[in-house]
């Protein structure tokens, strides 16, 4: 048998072979020319993503998939691949075509990740582009988050629960998980976050203590309060890690690690983030309450807006500095109009001084840094002349970099070109090299007109011209009339139908100097942009404090312009444990009505020790779940230095918001409804304190009446007597817990009013003391919609279980009469009451009854017809 023959393989395709193998796990964008190729599975995929051309290319013996797009495109479609969810090697030519005969040279230059980004396409402005790393051992777990787009860098320590919640919060973009923990974090932890699998030895303790001492040149991590957290500093580790194995090394703008401070902040479960809507919509176009409230005019301010809302502070001193500072800017419009002039003019200080630390900034962009911290000077001396103490200690920590700024006006060109390959990058008067070859390179009309005078008193040919194209470089131009009077010495270049193009030694020689001097000036422009930039690298963490600085103020200065444009007021904070809200108002749902439909406010009061739980009923579409909702948003907003939409709001520091709020099946689990809603209220009682705000919302609906009303029943009863005694309002449709009040003394009922018509019912949205008697849920199907078929059998039935409950009340009766009256212990056979049941079955419509209907059927005639003792 002869051997097989082997394929053969084009030495560029062995090249990118070889790469590839180096990242199998991701999708080589391989330069060939002015393109960037991928090939094979990679341009299946990027033709689909990107939407371009597949084709087709000879591979030796075989075809080889093929789809490509110009290298100038890059930042064109590499967004759109990361925010596929693709990890990115970008594989550039290392060496200059013209320079090698043999086949360029080539390599990965870098690798983006979802969470792993500097292009400006890929991040969003307001918001971190977080990479996180998480740790497990046994029920302890821990966490890092890094937007190496900023410089920011946590890590924090804790359990399932607690790392669970900071990453709703942080919501990374990529997560870091050690291989052999891969099934543990995917039962733990359901984000839909991009993963990523690291071997087992990037998180050992002395790897990732090396790995971080090593980059902040320290010789222990205690300075940054985190030595403590031994998981922590191991996912902190991995994250760093994966940052030099995606050649991303230029680091010097992640200057510090920071613990987030647990005990710092109000505590509020996933469940919590999610029922709330405060920064993700649980609907798609749904209004959440960031839209609402984000009055920031710069980037670092919309960022930290964010982390503001999702870590309030606990403490009272420093909620009321922000307060403070808001009612002073609000007090004083003037003063707030020229702040908010100013942070309009500032770039994003943060991504900028990271662009310098990564070397990937331009020569505009450093033009915007200096901008940027030009506005600054005048926010400095406004701050510095409030009365307002807090706003002076902001003053007296923005810096005015001053020498750096100067610097940049003398090292760059007042228009600095998007890419220092175009030139002009660098200002006159910076280089006296510089200076000098851009006189021999750009001042040569004067010289060119100079020869072409000369050469047309020589020759005599008046109609003489001097021209350069790409293909000749400089040349004179006869016309054929003039053909006869070319000197010898010039050398015929071109002919064309009326000219002949000839150059001579003289214009070569010039050629020579002038493109010899074009090439200097692009190296030594490169040369002199590289070295500010290294220069400036002293100023990264200076710019990094001004910049989350003008962040705060952003932020406080957005809370004043919200409080003017909507009415809100400043609440009043202090260490009791009640909450007092005077006609409060849903910040989201006020700014949805139409104009001429204004919100209706509801007062709230819950206290420890004569309203420590407030049962709500009231009909469907009343408004329970909105009046709920509004206090939990007041309170966070207080809570993190906003003033509140309400009159008047009297506020006992809060520590811990839960809410079961709506239904949130966990199908892909396998758990059902009413698995989710009890294992999400049990995290609720395990976990409250003398400080928590709780809310339910119709709890136990997702099993049957009397299971649901038991588990509501004993719910309340917990809440309580429990020694802490926890803030609570209840909504619920289940009319029987309005009993509760005549038993437990600081269980309230209240209330959502309607107004009944003949025909209708209107929902007046207005919390008022009582119970409710019933639901009007046949009232909110008539205004679905539903057949009217439906609606008359729906009255028909409730009509009858009405007066099957108002017999039940009379049984009740009769029980209490036979256990004084013997004789009346057991009905007759021919009672008329089992006449009326027979009637009732047999009138029944089987197909139109719910379960639940049934089951109360069944349980009345079984009731009925069990002889009394």
């Amino acid at each position: 048998m002869t051997a097989k023959k082997a394929k053969k393989v084009t030495p560029l395709m062995q090249q990118y072979y070889s790469i590839k193998q180096k990242y199998p796990d991701a999708m080589l964008l391989f330069r060939v020319g002015d393109f960037y190729e991928t090939f094979g599975e990679d341009a299946v995929k990027a033709a689909n993503i990107l939407q371009i051309v597949l084709t087709h290319r000879n591979n030796g013996d075989e075809k080889t998939e093929l789809a490509g797009f110009p290298h100038h495109s890059l930042n064109t479609y590499l967004p759109k691949l990361v925010k596929a969810g693709q990890r990115v090697a970008i594989c550039d030519q290392l060496e200059d075509p013209k320079q090698t005969k043999k086949i360029v040279k080539r390599g990965v230059t870098e690798l983006v990740t979802p969470g792993v980004a500097l292009n400006d396409e890929v991040l969003q402005q307001k918001s971190n582009n977080f990479l996180a790393a998480i740790h497990v051992d046994k029920q302890t777990y821990g966490v890092a988050f890094l937007d190496v787009s900023t410089g920011e860098f946590l890590t924090a320590q804790g359990n399932q629960e607690y790392i669970d919640k900071l990453l709703q919060n942080f919501s990374p973009s990529e997560l870091l998980i050690q291989k052999k923990h891969k099934k543990i974090i995917a039962e733990n932890f359901q984000q839909d976050t991009h993963r990523f699998y690291l071997d087992d030895w990037v998180f050992t303790p002395d790897y990732a203590n090396e790995t971080l001492t090593n980059h902040f040149d320290t010789n222990s991590l205690k300075g940054f309060g985190i030595a403590q957290l031994p998981l922590g500093i191991m996912a902190a580790g991995a994250v760093l890690y994966y940052l030099s194995e995606t050649q991303h090394n230029k680091l010097k703008h992640i200057t510090s690690i920071a613990r987030i401070a647990e005990e710092e902040y109000v505590w509020m479960d996933r469940f919590t983030i999610r029922n709330l809507e405060l920064y993700q919509a649980n609907t798609p176009q749904a209004v959440t309450l960031i839209d609402v409230i984000d009055k920031t005019h710069s980037a670092m301010g919309g960022r930290m807006l964010k982390r503001w809302l999702a870590l309030p502070l606990k403490n009272q001193s420093k909620i009321e500095q922000r307060h403070k500072i808001v009612a002073y800017l609000a007090e004083n419009t003037e003063v707030l109009e020229k702040l908010q002039n100013q942070i309009k003019q500032i770039g994003d200080l943060e991504r900028l001084i990271s662009k310098v630390a990564t070397q990937k900034i331009s020569p505009r962009e450093v033009l915007q840094l200096k901008t940027s911290l030009d506005a600054i000077i005048p926010i400095k001396e406004i701050t510095f002349q409030t009365a307002v103490e807090p706003l002076k200690v902001l003053s007296d920590n923005l810096h005015d970099c001053a020498l750096l700024r100067e610097k940049i006006t003398e090292a760059i060109h007042p228009d600095a070109p998007v890419n220092i390959a175009k030139g002009n990058a660098i200002a006159d008067g910076f280089s006296e090299e510089l200076d000098e070859l851009r006189k021999i390179a750009f001042s040569g009309k004067d010289y060119l007109d100079k020869m072409l005078e000369r050469e047309v008193a020589q020759t005599g040919i008046t109609s003489l011209k001097i021209g350069s194209n790409n293909v000749f470089g400089y040349y004179l131009e006869v016309r054929n009339t003039h053909r006869d009077k070319v000197p010898e010495n010039w050398i015929r270049k071109q002919t064309l139908v009326n000219a002949e193009r000839y150059i001579t030694e003289e214009l070569k020689t010039y050629e020579s100097k002038i493109l010899g001097a074009q090439e200097k000036i692009q190296s030594l422009e490169q040369e002199l942009f590289t070295k500010l930039v290294v220069w400036i690298y002293d100023y990264i963490k200076i710019v990094q404090q001004n910049a989350i600085k003008i962040g705060q103020l952003d932020c406080l200065a957005g809370f004043a312009r919200l409080a003017l444009e909507h009415n809100y007021q400043q609440p009043v904070m202090n260490q009791g444990y009640d909450i007092h809200i005077e006609e409060g108002r849903h910040p989201v749902i006020e700014k949805q009505l139409p104009p001429d439909k204004p919100y209706v406010a509801n007062s709230v009061s819950l206290s420890q020790d004569e309203q420590q739980i407030i049962m709500i009923t009231g009909p469907n579409m009343s408004g329970k779940s909105a009046i709920l909702r509004q206090t939990a948003l007041i309170v966070l907003l207080a809570q993190m230095g906003s003033f509140v939409p309400a009159k008047k709001a009297e506020i006992g520091v809060i520590d811990k918001i839960f809410t079961r709020v709506g239904a949130s099946d966990n199908i892909s689990m396998g758990e059902s409804t009413f698995m989710v809603e009890m294992n999400e209220t049990a995290s609720i009682l395990n976990n409250i304190s003398k400080r928590s705000l709780v809310l339910l919302d119709e709890i136990g609906r997702g099993t049957s009446t009397y299971d649901g009303i038991s588990i509501a029943w004993a719910i309340s009863e917990y809440l309580h007597q429990h020694p802490s005694r926890p803030k609570t309002l209840f909504a619920t449709h289940y009319h029987e817990l309005n009993e509760m009040k005549q038993t437990f003394e600081r269980i309230k009922n209240y209330n959502v009013s309607v107004k009944e018509t003949k025909n209708n019912v209107l929902f007046l949205r207005k919390l008022v003391p009582g119970g409710s008697e019933h639901s009007f849920g046949i009232h909110v199907a008539k205004m679905a919609g539903m057949p009217q078929q439906v609606i008359h059998r729906s009255e028909k039935i409730l009509k009858k279980l009405e007066k099957s409950h108002r017999q039940e009340n009379k049984d009740e009766q009769l029980k209490k009469a036979t256990e004084a009256e013997p004789q009346l212990s057991f009905f007759k056979l021919d009672d008329p009451l089992l006449e009326e049941v027979k009637q009732e079955i047999l009138q029944t419509d089987i197909d139109t009854l719910t379960p639940v209907e049934a089951l109360m059927k069944l349980n009345e005639i079984k009731r009925l017809l069990t002889p009394k003792p």
